[in-house]
C-alpha cells in the first residue's frame, strides 16, 4: 500500500472539497443523489442530459484515462432516463448510454469499461437521424458484469447473474447462471441453495446505524475510525508531504 505523507489537516481539507465538488458540481447534474456516496475523482465522472438517478452508498470511480460516462439522448420528455440503485459499484471507464430508459438495481457491479446501450443510435437504413425505435436494458438485483462486457439494447439480466469479461450480450439472460462471449451464452448456473453475499449485506449496517435509535453507536464508531486516521497521519508534516510529491520514494 502506498503512504499517505498527507498531515492530518491537509486530508481533512481534501475530504472538504470533495464533498463540496460533488454537491455543488456533480450532484446538480443528477435528478437525484441518495445519502452517503462514494465517488473518486468525481471530476472524470460526465454527466450529459437526463434524467439519471443514483441511490444510497453508490460507489462511483473515475479515473483520468478512463472517464466515466452516464449519457441520456433523447428529444423526448417523458422518459425514465438512467436510474442506478442502491450499493452499485461504477467502476472508471464505464459507459451507459441510455434514449430511453436503463435500470441497474441494487448491488449491481460493473468492471472497468462495461458498455450499456438500450438503442442503435441510427436507423438501419437511414442513418441521417437516430432510430425511432423504443427499448430499454434492466438488469436485476446483485448482477456483476466484467471488465469491457457490452449489454445491448432490449436486454434483462436476471438476478445475481454473471456476465464474463469481454462478452457481448445480445439477448435476455435469467437468474442465477454465468453468461460468456460474444454474443454471450449460458456455461453455468449457480447454485441455488448457496446464498450470495451481496454489497447490500455487507454494508447495509451503515444505513441501519444511521436510521436508528443507535445514535451513539454511529458517532462513537465515526470517532474511533477519524482517531485512527489521525493517530496514522500524525507524524507527517507539511514539507514531508510536499517532498513526496517532488521526489516521490520506492514503496517497499
Amino acid at each position: 500500500m502506498i503512504k499517505d505523507y498527507r498531515p492530518y489537516y491537509i486530508k481533512k481539507i481534501w475530504y472538504r472539497f470533495l464533498h463540496f465538488y460533488i454537491r455543488h458540481k456533480l450532484s446538480p447534474q443528477l435528478k437525484s443523489l441518495g445519502k452517503n456516496p462514494f465517488i473518486v475523482k468525481p471530476w472524470h465522472i460526465e454527466i450529459f442530459g437526463g434524467p439519471v438517478s443514483i441511490g444510497n452508498n453508490i460507489t462511483l470511480l473515475g479515473c483520468s484515462d478512463k472517464k466515466t460516462r452516464l449519457t441520456v439522448w433523447s428529444d423526448k420528455k417523458d422518459i425514465r432516463g438512467i436510474i442506478i440503485g442502491d450499493h452499485v459499484l461504477i467502476s472508471p471507464g464505464v459507459r451507459i448510454s441510455a434514449a430511453n430508459h436503463i435500470l441497474i438495481a441494487d448491488s449491481c457491479m460493473l468492471a472497468s469499461h462495461v458498455y450499456i446501450t438500450d438503442s442503435d443510435w441510427h436507423g438501419i437504413y437511414d442513418r441521417s437521424m437516430p432510430s425511432k425505435e423504443v427499448s430499454c436494458v434492466i438488469l436485476e438485483e446483485n448482477v456483476w458484469v466484467g471488465d469491457s462486457a457490452i449489454i445491448c439494447k432490449g436486454v434483462t439480466i436476471g438476478k445475481n447473474s454473471i456476465i464474463g469479461a469481454g462478452s457481448v450480450v445480445t439477448c435476455d439472460i435469467p437468474a442465477n447462471v454465468i453468461a460468456v462471449g460474444n454474443p454471450a451464452k449460458i456455461i453455468k448456473k449457480l447454485d441455488p441453495d448457496q446464498s450470495i453475499i451481496t454489497r447490500k449485506d455487507r454494508f447495509s449496517d451503515t444505513d441501519d446505524l444511521k436510521v436508528t435509535r443507535n445514535l451513539k453507536v454511529t458517532s462513537k464508531m465515526t470517532h474511533l475510525l477519524e482517531s485512527a486516521e489521525k493517530e496514522n497521519l500524525q507524524n507527517n508534516t507539511l514539507f514531508g508531504w510536499i517532498r513526496s510529491l517532488i521526489f516521490p520514494k520506492k514503496e517497499i
